[in-house]
């Protein structure tokens, strides 16, 4: 009997493959149902990539949950034999809330999990089974790998009292806040990492130099055996060392990794060791795994051959306004040239066909869209759009350009009352919030698109959180700053993807 593929869908396809992968590897088939105790969730929400669940009453009125992860039902219902290894692969539906679409998605994943004796081998071909895992559907992928270990230590070290700010800006490549926060040898060292990016084989040598210079990696260090170990495999041109790889510390440890396509915006893999989560659920195993995201693959074909026709293409995403004029001005002195004038016509593509540069002009509060869904490789953001959206983008330098401030005013010889609720009326809810949040004070947001003065005067709310430049338009409103939130300037943003190719 012969079986026409061609009826089945794209998914279906890879599921077959990666499972015939799997199988290859030693890896067992696990099978689990389709719902948990809620409580396991709410125990791990960090671990999860969202924490909003889909809840309904169990029998004997127990809350249950459709589960939105595989990995934590495998370590909760397998029996802990640390000095054993296993390996299952598992194709499971897993439902989880869509920001994008705003509701819950029902979506297939596969992935692998090995726990017991795991050890740098495991760790290694685990790893190889991931390269493998993508090399099954393209050749234009990568493996980008960094070490939690490390990065901890160094952050925990390093002389910034702000050490979730300090791995933030390591997420997002942002060198201007470590170079303003950061100043002793473990900084130094710090920095020195997230420099690298590069393929295993040329930035191996440079890794081990910047390790010595740690008392604590000069002599062993985990992540230098694992990577002499890929070196030995024909899959090591695929895998690239990139320290802004990071993931929830405490739940992940050691080597982390992350599975990118070319044309495809952002990872369509993650892994990684996870010992951490192991004993947060009372297990004395070892574990690493990886999980493939199928909805991402699904977009391979059509994006990859995009991806093929305009690489030699750099897509630009540049504001409108004045601040797009003066990022052409910096483009222009880099010998980068738009042809036309964008304000002379109602043109919003333009290129520099010599340079293969291609510039899109958009609204100054969308850029970091294009950017981050990869229909621009880089773009230029104002640091409150960065701050608001928190797009998933690398923020590679300030510009120096756009300067003003984020600012709390209200009408002139305000007093906050400590027992009344603040009003405060803006854009910038996320900012807002987190502002008050982190001052430990209780605030209503009233959300505005514009005229946002006027909220005071007509007793909407009691402050503004918005963007001053010169004052002018408080002034005339007899409004005043009464606070400083976050200085803003113009930043350079890039999509991760596009960055690694």
């Amino acid at each position: 009997m012969t079986f026409n593929d061609s009826v089945m869908l794209e998914s279906e396809k890879i599921i077959f493959k990666l499972r015939e992968l799997f199988l290859k590897g030693g890896f067992v088939p696990y099978r689990m149902s389709k719902f948990e105790e809620y409580d396991l969730y709410a125990k791990n929400k960090e671990f999860l990539i969202s924490d909003n669940v889909i809840t309904f009453a169990g029998a004997g009125g127990k809350l249950m949950a459709l589960k939105p992860d595989v990995t934590l039902s495998i370590i909760k219902n397998s029996k802990d034999e640390p000095n054993v290894l296993k390996k299952v692969f598992y194709n499971e539906n897993v439902y989880r809330y869509s920001k994008e679409a705003n509701t819950f998605k029902e979506m297939m994943q596969t992935g692998v999990e090995t726990f017991g004796n795991v050890d740098i081998n495991s760790v290694c071909d685990t790893i190889l089974l991931a390269a493998k895992s993508l090399e099954v559907l393209t050749k234009d992928y990568l493996i980008v790998l960094s070490n939690l270990d490390i990065l901890k230590y160094l952050i925990e070290c390093a002389d910034c009292e702000d050490k979730d700010g300090l791995l933030s800006a390591i997420t997002r490549k942002n060198g201007d806040y470590l170079s303003k926060t950061t100043s002793n040898r473990e900084s130094e060292v710090l920095k020195n990492l997230l420099s690298l990016n590069g393929n295993i084989k040329s930035v191996f040598p440079k890794l081990k130099s910047i390790l010595s210079e740690v008392d604590r990696f000069a002599k062993h260090s985990d992540f230098i055996l694992l990577v002499e170990s890929l070196l030995k495999s024909r899959l090591s041109e695929k895998i690239i060392i990139d320290f802004s790889v990071t993931d929830d510390m405490n739940y992940y440890n050691g080597t982390v990794f992350k599975g990118y396509i070319n044309g495809v915006p952002g990872a369509v893999l993650s892994g990684g060791q996870y010992d951490n989560l192991m004993r947060k659920m009372g297990k004395r195993s070892k574990a690493v795994g990886f999980a493939v995201y199928l909805d991402k693959l699904e977009e391979v074909t059509v994006k990859s051959e995009k991806a093929l026709s305009e690489s030699d293409f750099v897509n630009i995403a540049i504001p409108k306004g004045r601040l797009g004029k003066k990022v052409l001005q910096i483009l222009n002195k880099a010998g980068v040239r738009c042809p036309d004038d964008p304000d002379d016509n109602r043109k919003l593509i333009f290129e520099d066909k010599n340079n293969r540069v291609r510039f899109f002009w958009v609204k100054p509060a969308d850029t970091h869209k294009y950017v981050e869904k990869g229909v621009a490789d880089i773009g230029v953001a104002g640091k409150d759009i960065l701050l608001e959206y928190e797009p998933d983008v690398y923020e590679l330098s300030d510009l120096k350009i756009g300067k003003c401030r984020m600012a709390v005013a209200a009408p002139v010889g305000f007093k906050y009352d400590p027992n009344k609720t603040l009003v405060v009326a803006t854009k910038f809810e996320n900012i807002a919030g987190n502002y008050y949040r982190e001052q430990g004070k209780e605030i209503e947001v009233i959300r505005l698109n514009g005229s946002i003065e006027v909220a005071p005067m007509l007793g909407l709310s009691d402050v503004i959180v918005d963007i001053v430049e010169t004052g002018k338009t408080l002034k005339e409103n007899n409004l005043e700053v009464i606070e400083d939130v976050v200085p803003i300037s113009a930043r350079l943003i890039a999509n991760k993807t596009s960055f690694k190719f």
